[in-house]
């Protein structure tokens, strides 16, 4: 229903941060400031009117009575709110009490993803992290999408050289592991993904998807092919088989480097006949595939969460790029192309720069990447006795998002001190001594720094807060920058006061790419729905800062990662026929925990269920709707089981960010829908090796009826 004109008193335009599709909104206010309708802006250059249900859910976080709105402390009679100058004065002389007692290394840092999408606390947490010192830094990066980066660098030497499918002119559309139906992307912006699918097969192309899992993609998709979890590389393997040896192809120049001999020596061991028992899909429809890639006028392979999140995600990363390579269909429209953004984040890059393995955990080795240690490794890192003994965290629930959960929150609950930037006493903060709530949504300036650069058209927003804050209220750049500058200070100097990071962006526009044609700040703040900067362009000779200014198309540290794929696959199938695996999902209304306290974004059938195929179901006499426990390495949970034959026999799945019933939570809808948490059966031991990346995806379970 649409609202009269005559009750509108203001329009306000804004991206939503709340994913990856940035899409734009057009806020409706009366004359009390109060929301009236939240919709999509149709002059959006980029999401063109379209928006999903979680951008109307920002009223609901906006008013939510659970939200922090000033410093809380934990007591002996529980939270009580203290002012911010207390605050800061007993976090700041606890962390220095901490780094005084057990050097640098004594605070851990952990930042989660709701980082990205927020430019005050992506442009100023690396500075406090930088005056920590602290080689135990950890982010979500190493539980999602860091196989993406790792070959961004091996490949290319940077890891933001991220190859984006040009989806509005491609052909042929691969999808591997990636639900952006759900997701509106993910290392993919694109608005209104739907609408763009359809639009690839009215144009005569093909859209497939390949998942253990029949999803909203799928469903869409001109075709889905089943595959057994974790199998991916081998299927691309199998891929490459066919195109190196296909007449147009064999003979191709660009394969004619180093280190091409002896990949393709591999590559010859795995034909689409020897991989297809082991991944569950026909040898003729793998030949079939490469035909289509080959055949296709322009052609693109995606892979996402559920390649990157398994034993070979860097593989899968570095496979994907290599047969868009080979099929000519690299930075070139219709193929996998780089946006060009206005804020670039390439102003500090060195050619030749190695951010891998400079330093190790101390537990397994675990080699560091671009700063950070790998997530997995965190509990078993504050539990060694020479571990770190405090923690900051920025925006994250770790406990509900990264591997084994439960001894992560063990490991939490022994530090000497905890310190948490965040919006609610959720199931990792409800342990922090102190709570630091930032402002958020509706309430902030944003300028998206990270989706820009891997959105599917070039644009340019910059969103201006909705409502002002309170006076005590603080924005996360104010909180953090306060924290750095006071651990900064020398005795008896004046405290600088935080800057806003409008200086560093505007800077940052003015520098970039389209500075020469007036990119400013100014311009952004006087073009409300944003600028259309066009569609993709060949781009990549820029983006390149290998040693040689080269692509290193066979990286001597990925290809030996082939011997590992080769010792596990090696004619031998990776698990027993009756061996259960699981999976997660996510859905269009969730995207992380937090986003469980607002109730139009869970109401409705419950979502945290056991899908499971009813083969599988009826070996265990599962009934639907039943109560299952599921078992793994790590733990186990009980939920209802969900029977369908939307996934493959001997898989089953469960949605990600659930666990809401702890003690201590105070998310008063979100416990409603506690559901369990799929990370109680992550296993941090399973892990991506070459990258260090969480391998979420295929972990063995056995299942029983509760």
């Amino acid at each position: 229903m649409s609202i009269s004109p005559e009750k509108i008193a203001k329009t306000h335009y804004r991206a939503c941060n709340l994913c990856e599709a940035i899409c734009g909104l057009e806020i409706t206010l009366d004359k009390n400031n109060e929301i009236l309708e939240i919709r999509g802006d149709e002059k959006d250059p980029l999401s063109r009117g379209h928006i999903c249900p979680k951008a109307i859910a920002l009223k609901d976080i906006y008013h939510d009575p659970n939200r922090l709105k000033q410093p809380v402390k934990k007591t002996a009679t529980g939270w009580k709110t203290i002012s911010w100058e207390q605050a800061f004065d007993e976090v700041v002389a606890n962390i220095k009490q901490i780094q005084s007692k057990y050097g640098k290394n004594g605070i851990a840092s952990y930042t989660g993803n709701p980082a990205v999408h927020n430019s005050g606390t992506l442009l100023t947490g690396p500075g406090l992290i930088k005056v920590l010192g602290s080689q135990n830094r950890f982010s979500a990066t190493s539980a999602d999408q860091l196989p993406h980066h790792f070959v961004s660098w091996a490949m290319f030497g940077h890891h933001m050289t991220l190859p984006v499918p040009d989806i509005d002119r491609t052909e042929f559309f691969l999808i591997m592991g990636g639900n952006p139906l759900a997701s509106n992307g993910s290392m993919m912006t694109v608005p209104n993904v739907a609408h763009r699918l359809k639009n690839i097969q009215k144009r005569g192309g093909k859209v497939i998807v390949v998942d253990p899992r029949k999803t909203e993609t799928s469903k869409i998709a001109d075709e889905h092919i089943f595959i057994k979890p974790g199998t991916d590389a081998l299927l691309l393997l199998a891929i490459i088989h066919e195109l190196l040896w296909d007449e147009k192809i064999g003979n191709s120049k660009i394969l004619k480097v180093e280190n091409f001999d002896e990949f393709s020596a591999f590559v010859q061991k795995y034909s689409p006949d020897k991989v297809s028992d082991t991944i569950g899909v026909s040898s003729k429809r793998i030949k079939q595939l490469a035909a289509e890639l080959i055949s296709s006028k322009t052609a693109v392979v995606y892979g996402r969460m559920g390649l990157s999140t398994q034993e070979f995600g860097g593989l899968c990363q570095w496979l994907i790029n290599l047969i868009n390579i080979i099929t000519n269909n690299f930075d070139k429209p219709g193929g996998a192309m780089f946006t060009d953004a206005a804020f670039s984040l390439y102003s500090s890059a060195k050619k030749g720069f190695n951010p891998f393995g400079r330093f190790h955990s101390k537990v397994r080795h675990l080699p560091e990447f671009e700063g950070e240690l790998p997530v997995s490794a965190m509990a078993e890192e504050m539990l060694h006795p020479d571990g770190p003994k405090a923690l900051i965290s920025i925006c994250g629930n770790p406990v509900l998002s990264t591997p084994n959960g439960t001894q992560l929150e063990s490991a939490i609950k022994n530090l000497e001190y905890y310190v948490a930037i965040d919006i609610y006493i959720n199931e990792t903060t409800c342990h922090a001594n102190i709570i630091l709530p930032p402002t958020t949504g509706l309430e902030v300036a944003h300028y998206d720094m990270v989706f820009h650069q891997l959105a599917v058209r070039n644009t340019s927003k910059f969103s201006e807060p909705l409502f002002e804050k309170t006076d005590e209220q603080r924005h996360d750049w104010e909180i953090i920058e306060e924290l750095r500058n006071r651990l900064l200070a020398i005795d008896n100097e004046p405290i600088p006061a935080p800057q806003s990071p409008e200086f560093k962006i505007d800077f940052m526009l003015k520098n970039g790419k389209y500075g020469e044609n007036g990119m400013s700040l100014i311009k952004l703040k006087e073009s409300l729905h944003g600028v259309d900067l066009g569609e993709l362009k060949s781009s990549l000779q820029n983006k390149i800062f290998t040693a040689d200014g080269n692509i290193n198309l066979f990286p001597a540290i990925l290809m030996a990662d082939l011997d590992r794929l080769k010792s596990i696959y090696g004619g031998k199938k990776k698990v027993a026929e009756d061996q259960i695996v699981l999976i997660g999902r996510r859905h269009m209304r969730s995207n992380n925990s937090w986003m469980h306290n607002s109730e139009r974004l869970v109401k409705g059938n419950n979502r945290c269920t056991l899908m499971i195929h009813p083969e599988t179901a009826s070996k265990f006499n599962i009934a639907d709707k039943s109560d299952v426990k599921v078992m793994a390495r790590a733990g186990s949970v009980i939920l209802p089981a969900e029977i369908t034959e939307d996934i493959m026999p001997n898989v089953v799945s469960i949605p990600h960010g659930y666990g809401h019933d702890k003690e201590g939570v105070q998310l008063d809808i979100a416990k409603k829908h506690a559901g369990v948490s799929i990370n109680d059966l992550t296993d941090e031991l399973l892990i991506d090796k070459l990258t260090g990346n969480a391998a979420f995806s295929g972990i063995p379970v056995s299942l029983v009826v509760n």
